[in-house]
């Protein structure tokens, strides 16, 4: 690759030669941007967005335990933003390889989905251990996001040492070049910077925006880029403290409107149009929050009247609540495996299993007489809306 020549009309845009053809590549000017944002129209939906997130924030303190809605919801995360890279993988299918079976999509799909779980979960124990959202854990996050299966062998963990580019088949004809490999150590230095500073004294939904865009367009790992980019907005509004608990995800959002997002993203480096962006952004906090906060809702009120049914079973009463509260959190029902987590005989979980199948609660898919798995179908039918396959 030669020096990098400025481009003539554009602040924003450099080309250069890669394999001997002529490239146009980005160079992301530095946050915050320049002239600073005029904020007064977004005002509004600022706050809309900030109080359906807080609604979302405060259902964590009725639900009877949190988790069990963030372990889903988690997972859910996992597939759509892998859905988005053209992962192929279901709900079902990554819980039914979370409880070693075999899924009904090739292995690295569902691979892909729990290695981006893994990662999530490694960012936000980081975070909860108060340790700061820096470039050593982007790239530790990034080593476990590609651990094993696909992806592994491009460096996990490394800022990438070669040119990438997305769409087309090579450089020249790519819809977007990102910054050269020696450029990605000081773009995301700066960027590191930028996460830190409270100069600007930007609000944190508006940083959020900011930095995604920012890493996407720096692209700094070989792979993952996508599927990183989008953690990183739920990692910021936690370690801001906006968050208490890992509850709002974008990738539903960004799913189902994915031209729309792509085509914002490409809008900034082109035109700086930062305003555009913040608007789709802001909307799509909003919306995410309150499709949050209702699904939380269908899944307590679920719950409730699935434990009224089984109170009325008598004395199989309590082992079947048990189990019941078993699945809410493993919706996917393997008796050898619940036998041992649980610390209850298989015996007694296979004949609780038969009480809540008999109330319609749960049923089972194998067919088989062994090594029965027992689907808890109304409760993924909610956690799973936007999860299906092919749909956009």
């Amino acid at each position: 690759m030669n020096d990098l020549k400025k481009e003539s009309g554009t602040d924003n845009f450099t080309t250069t030669i890669v394999g001997g053809e002529e490239v146009r590549i980005y160079l992301p000017p530095p946050l915050p941007p320049e002239p600073k944002l005029n904020l007064e129209k977004l005002y509004v939906l600022m706050e809309d967005a900030n109080q359906a997130l807080g609604r979302l924030d405060g259902i964590t303190s009725i639900l009877p335990d949190p988790q069990l809605f963030i372990y889903m919801y988690v997972r859910k995360e996992a597939l759509l933003s892998s859905q988005i890279e053209g992962t192929q993988s279901s709900l079902s299918d990554l819980l039914l390889f979370e409880n070693e079976e075999t899924p009904g999509v090739p292995l690295d799909d569902v691979k892909e989905v729990s290695n981006y779980v893994a990662a999530m979960e490694h960012g936000l124990e980081r975070l909860h251990k108060d340790f700061p959202l820096s470039l050593r854990l982007i790239r530790e996050i990034h080593e476990v996001l590609l651990s094993g299966g696909r992806g592994s062998e491009k460096s996990p963990g490394e800022f990438r040492r070669s040119q990438n580019w997305i769409g087309g088949t090579r450089p020249g004809n790519a819809f977007f070049v990102p910054p050269p490999p020696e450029k990605v150590q000081p773009f995301m230095s700066e960027l590191e910077k930028f996460i830190y500073e409270e100069r600007s004294k930007l609000p944190v939904l508006i940083k959020a925006a900011l930095i995604h865009v920012q890493f996407e367009s720096i692209h700094p790992f070989l792979d993952g880029n996508g599927r990183l980019g989008r953690l990183l907005i739920t990692f910021i509004l936690c370690a801001e403290g906006v968050l208490r608990e890992p509850t709002l995800y974008l990738s539903l959002y960004f799913k189902t409107h994915k031209k729309v997002y792509y085509d914002l993203l490409q809008r900034v480096r082109e035109d700086d149009d930062w305003g555009a962006w913040l608007d789709f952004f802001l909307t799509g906090v909003k919306v995410t929050s309150e499709q949050a906060a209702e699904t939380a809702h269908q899944i307590l009120d679920l719950f409730e009247k699935d434990r009224q049914k089984i109170e009325s079973l008598g004395r199989p009463t309590a082992s079947s609540l048990r189990v019941f509260q078993y699945i809410q959190s493993k919706p996917i029902l393997s008796v050898p495996k619940a036998a041992i987590e649980l610390g209850i005989s298989a015996p007694t979980i296979r004949k609780s299993a038969d009480h809540l199948e008999g109330l319609g609660i749960i049923r089972e898919i194998t067919g088989k007489k062994r090594n029965k798995l027992y689907i808890y179908d109304n409760y993924l039918s909610i956690v799973k809306k936007g999860t299906e396959v092919g749909k956009n």
